[in-house]
């Protein structure tokens, strides 16, 4: 999982929010991103989604002699995986859930006058059984659940992702889409692939201009329990990031997570390895968005200006 800090939750210093702003405002107005009104949500445009999709076949062919079984889906998953995932136990203020109206005319009624009105309609609006994805990898475990292979799994996947933190900073969205590469099996292949991954990211930032820098790193938790698991966390070195700079102060932003579980997933889902072992997990996510607005942080908004090994690498 790619880390998030929300303006809504963390004091931001009055300059660096300032410069957010301004990066903002020059973003929209380079047309490479549209303000809907939502902080944190935007519509892309041509450009963007050139430079995300070039950048998105890279991850794919930087990948291939891996073997991976391929999946892209769909940016909700059911309402009892998430469950299982314990998700909430760490990460509540950062849930969102889908909820669908399941009145009667009458109650349809009451609601068009409550939007007449500008009160909050939502009270007719019921939780569904579907929940936004709030990490690329999350729905493989249940599809995983059983014996493994001898050699364990791999998979690329992607998808968008959601997470609720409002905020003015441009890289910091709430709908965003994440490619991954994830890998179930034991201790010892985890270990490897996260090893080599953090290895290759990195390279593959750079070939595109990027200075990508590898810092050992923690999710943000939630509650008091939080900053024990945090400390736990970067003691254990069990999440690296790559950080590149995207705003104009050059705050350093993580653009990829190399994560390593341990058997949280392989114990919540049931997944064991051929020996009969709890199987472990470990996964790689790239922030398309975010290393998309590190390449314009980089390299400007005219694209027809950027370093040629860079537009070739990214078929632009």
């Amino acid at each position: 999982m790619i880390d998030a800090v929300s303006d809504r939750v963390t004091d931001i210093p009055s300059e660096i929010a300032a410069s957010r702003r301004e990066y903002l405002t020059a973003l929209f107005a380079s047309g490479v991103i549209t303000d809907t009104g939502v902080p944190g949500v935007y519509g892309k445009g041509r450009i963007f989604e050139r430079v995300l999709g070039g950048f998105d076949r890279f991850i794919t062919e930087s990948g291939l002699d891996q073997g991976a079984e391929v999946f892209r889906f769909p940016p909700v998953i059911s309402r009892a995986d998430f469950e299982r995932s314990n998700y909430l136990k760490s990460f509540p203020h950062l849930t969102g859930s889908v909820h669908g109206f399941r009145g009667s005319e009458r109650d349809h009624t009451d609601m068009l006058r409550m939007v007449e009105s500008g009160s909050d309609w939502t009270d007719h609006f019921h939780s569904t059984d579907l929940i936004l994805t709030p990490a690329a990898c999350y729905p493989l475990y249940p599809m995983a659940a059983g014996v493994l292979p001898r050699n364990g799994r791999l998979f690329d996947v992607q998808s968008y992702c959601f997470r609720y933190e409002p905020s003015n900073d441009p890289a910091r969205m709430q709908i965003f889409r994440q490619h991954e590469y994830v890998r179930i099996g034991t201790p010892e292949h985890v270990s490897q692939f996260r090893d080599i991954w953090l290895d290759r990211s990195q390279a593959m930032l750079q070939a595109v201009g990027l200075d990508a820098q590898p810092v050992v790193a923690n999710d943000q938790f939630f509650g008091r329990g939080g900053a024990m698991l945090a400390a736990s966390q970067m003691e254990q070195a069990l999440k690296f990031e790559l950080v590149v700079p995207i705003a104009p102060m050059n705050e350093l932003t993580a653009a990829v997570s190399c994560n390593y579980h341990q058997d949280h997933f392989g114990s919540a889902f049931g997944i064991t390895t051929a020996d009969g072992e709890i199987a472990h997990t470990a996964c790689v996510g790239f922030g398309l968005e975010r290393i998309t607005l590190a390449l314009f942080k980089a390299h400007g908004f005219d694209v027809t200006r950027w370093p040629a090994p860079v537009k070739t690498t990214l078929g632009l």
